[in-house]
């Protein structure tokens, strides 16, 4: 199925590229999350003639991205479980963790933003993490975990 991209779609284009993609990942993903249109004549005309206004909306987006990445870039975030006298969790810090901590301290982040490179955290000490603000913006934060004997 071609499809036109509204936004940025990472390893597929930029916005106002026409694809081609399978048609379970058009109609299951880039379609019902508003990333892509199906690409008939008239949404290729009325694209066009919105082309300028989805270009500076994608431009604000990209510029709020950057300014919060300023401020997150670097950060680090603390988190407390129940740990054992070796240092290994009971549990883990998962994504959801780590985001909810940012958002307790100010930072606009959902749990899919957040992107743990050896999964879930399991073990006490210092982790970096990467959060992806927008597919042009990714920052990396350090997560501190310290361990609570039961």
């Amino acid at each position: 199925m071609q499809v036109i991209l509204l936004d940025k779609v990472v390893n597929l284009g930029n916005l106002g590229e026409i694809v081609k993609v399978k048609d379970g990942y058009a109609r299951n993903f880039l379609i019902p999350t508003g990333r892509a249109r199906r690409a008939t004549a008239a949404a290729k005309a009325e694209f066009e003639a919105k082309r300028a206004e989805l270009e500076k909306a994608a431009a604000e987006k990209l510029a709020a991205a950057r300014a919060e990445g300023e401020k997150l870039g670097g950060s680090t975030i603390k988190l407390t479980q129940k740990a054992g006298v070796d240092g290994r969790l009971f549990g883990s810090v998962t994504n959801q963790d780590i985001a909810t901590e940012l958002n307790n301290q100010g930072y606009k982040v959902v749990k899919s933003q957040v992107r743990l490179p050896d999964g879930p955290i399991k073990t006490v000490g210092d982790t970096t993490v990467t959060v992806a603000l927008h597919t042009d913006v990714v920052v990396e934060v350090t997560v501190s975990v310290y361990g609570e004997t039961a």
